[in-house]
């Protein structure tokens, strides 16, 4: 059984120890365990820190992406409309659930959780 890389837990939604699909019971919430071979997930502490830091990430290149449109294509508002909350609805949801995940997994590797030296 070889475990797979944090970056690939996270993006792909694996077990850290396995490999075995089903990290997620949701689109970001955390299966209770691995059905493969039973990791308890629910003893890993990685909450929603890295939402900030993604909800940042996402407007930048929202508004960037609005201007760019704007300047080079004029498009109606409705267009505008659209297109970015969909497509900050739908970075923000990914980018949470790669985050989470990967957070996890790195926690798994290097041992790490509350009240632990």
């Amino acid at each position: 059984m070889i475990s797979p890389s944090p970056l690939a837990s996270g993006v792909r939604g694996l077990c850290p120890r396995c490999g075995g699909r089903g990290l997620f019971a949701g689109i970001v919430k955390f299966a209770p365990s691995c059905r493969a071979c039973g990791l308890e997930y629910g003893s890993f502490n990685v909450g929603d820190g890295a939402v900030p830091f993604l909800v940042f990430i996402v407007g930048a290149v929202v508004v960037i992406g609005a201007v760019w449109l704007q300047l080079t294509q004029h498009p109606a508002f409705w267009v505008h409309i659209l297109i970015w909350p969909a497509l900050t609805l739908a970075l923000t949801l990914a980018l949470t659930r790669i985050a989470k995940g990967l957070l996890l997994a790195l926690e798994y590797r290097h041992q790490a959780g509350e009240h632990r030296t």
